[in-house]
């Protein structure tokens, strides 16, 4: 297998505005997204063995993909975990390790209704890692890490990892940067952080042995995505999954062997 894709959830849940639509999928729609990969021939495997075999270190079968899920809502042990436990497929949670147990302040903001939802707590990342899943640093208080100055930076960065180590009892090798930002002096305080690597948020497939790896690609994965649309995303390495995309890929084909001859 030459390339492969990771993917972005959020929460998993009742989406109460069109806004919440871009981060939050129905459990339902989970469900048939979940099963839509399966019968693609795709499995989700560890995040360990997923970077093992970016690095050239181990193999892996075709159709592996990674399966990510950012902030840690609770949302993600009632109505995904049951899912994944059922085939059987690993999943990695990014948390922000000084709200684990409480709710994603950010949203106070950023969330027009001002609606903020729980967040996992200690048990459920107990009882989910003693099942397969993996737990690993979305930095303390999900800021915009490229604001920072070098203080607040090192706080986010080394302060999760060690709340996260200290509550899992295992190290924290890897890091999904808040809102995707990250610039080169980020990515370097990561690696000096003592992380093994980081996921953005930019679109892409992931090739073996050519994969900056702390900048590592994962498709975001919106509610409105129907299972045709993310098996296209899928596809095709990209955010876009509409028909459109299909249609543009394959008359570009047409075009390239008409050219040819």
């Amino acid at each position: 297998m030459k390339s492969s894709i990771v993917l972005m959830y959020h929460r998993v849940g009742a989406i109460a505005s069109t806004f919440e639509r871009k981060y939050c999928v129905s459990p339902k729609v989970f469900e048939s997204h979940m099963k839509r990969l399966a019968a693609m021939g795709m499995r989700a495997v560890a995040i360990d063995d997923y970077v093992d075999w970016l690095e050239g270190s181990a193999e892996l079968p075709d159709g592996a993909f990674l399966l990510t899920f950012d902030d840690g809502f609770l949302g993600v042990y009632e109505h995904a975990y049951p899912l994944l436990l059922e085939l059987g497929w690993p999943a990695t949670v990014f948390l922000v390790s000084a709200l684990v147990g409480k709710q994603d302040e950010w949203s106070k903001t950023e969330n027009p209704s001002g609606v903020c939802y729980p967040l996992l707590d200690r048990a459920h990342i107990g009882e989910m890692r003693a099942n397969g899943f993996s737990f690993h640093s979305h930095t303390r208080h999900h800021k915009d890490l490229t604001s920072l100055a070098k203080d607040a930076l090192d706080d986010q960065l080394v302060g999760s990892k060690q709340d996260l180590e200290s509550i899992l009892g295992c190290k924290v090798r890897y890091l999904a940067y808040p809102y995707g930002l990250t610039d080169a002096r980020v990515q370097e305080a990561t690696r000096t952080a003592g992380y093994r690597s980081a996921f953005s948020v930019q679109p892409g497939f992931n090739r073996r042995g050519n994969t900056d790896m702390f900048h590592i690609r994962r498709l975001d994965v919106f509610g409105s995505d129907s299972a045709a649309a993310l098996a296209r995303k899928v596809r095709f390495g990209t955010n876009d999954g509409s028909l459109k995309t299909t249609i543009r890929y394959y008359a570009s084909r047409v075009v390239t062997r008409l050219g040819g001859r």
